[in-house]
């Protein structure tokens, strides 16, 4: 199993809508775009684990999930149900969007320096250690007990 950061961004899109109403409904249909360039594309394996990070300015994390295919082309009734612009990438499961949203500030602190983690990234597909998703599944229950 494999730990990443799906990041989205309002690079090289049409759809002009907030990011947060674009990751929800990615999430919402279980689908994610995932670039052919995407460096970590082919890297990723059905139950490899997942949190949605919206890029600058939000920086925050809306969910996690788990991959449930392998990256491939969207099928012509997987295209239909898709609601981005990419013409492939992989299928969802066990998709958890959190509100309200978790903020890489909050995150960021609690992370080992060893591991240099960041708020910013250069790709979509970001693959972490299990530490940085740990810790980030730590800090959101955490702030979901404290608005409990």
């Amino acid at each position: 199993m494999a730990y990443y950061i799906f990041s989205l961004t309002d690079i090289d899109v049409t759809d002009v809508r907030p990011l947060r109403e674009r990751a929800n409904d990615f999430l919402r249909a279980g689908m994610w775009g995932v670039g052919v360039d995407e460096r970590h594309r082919d890297g990723l394996e059905e139950g490899d684990v997942l949190l949605c990070y919206l890029a600058a300015p939000e920086r925050q994390f809306v969910a996690r999930a788990v991959v449930a295919s392998r990256a491939h082309e969207w099928s012509q009734v997987e295209a239909r149900q898709y609601p981005g612009e990419l013409p492939g990438g992989v299928v969802l499961s066990r998709v958890e969007i959190w509100d309200p949203p978790i903020a890489m500030s909050a995150v960021l602190p609690e992370v080992d320096l060893a591991e240099k983690a960041r708020a910013d990234f250069d790709t979509g597909v970001v693959r972490i250690t299990p530490g940085e998703y740990e810790t980030a599944i730590k800090v959101a229950v955490a702030v979901a007990d404290t608005r409990s």
